[in-house]
């Protein structure tokens, strides 16, 4: 099912932050990573761009993609912008083993192609 033309650089950015936050965390263990900010950080806004996305994707494109945690992800995103000193670093290092691998496999299925500049 087709969603807004929009869709498709809305899922995009999804993609390319949830494998930003999974470079930001690549070889090392939740020990290392949780004593290093420069990843914490680069780790919290990757995923909030994730949600943020998310949540300007059609609801249209949404409905069609259920296997997609649509509501998790961006309040995942509200809880990193808005409730910051509520930041549990062991849930995103979960985040990142657990569900970052299967929402980019997931989200690289369901990318509508991209259409060519100047076609």
């Amino acid at each position: 099912m087709q969603g807004s033309a929009d869709d498709a650089a809305y899922l995009w950015d999804m993609l390319d932050a949830a494998k930003a936050a999974m470079f930001f965390s690549e070889g090392t263990n939740f020990e290392q990573y949780s004593h290093d900010r420069k990843a914490q950080w680069a780790v919290e806004r990757a995923i909030e761009i994730i949600g943020e996305a998310a949540r300007h994707v059609s609801s249209v494109f949404q409905n069609s993609h259920p296997e997609i945690p649509w509501l998790q992800i961006v309040a995942q995103r509200n809880v990193l912008a808005h409730e910051y000193g509520e930041i549990q670093q062991e849930r995103l290092w979960a985040l990142l083993q657990h569900h970052l691998p299967q929402l980019i496999l997931t989200l690289e299925n369901c990318m509508p192609p991209m259409k060519h500049l100047g076609t």
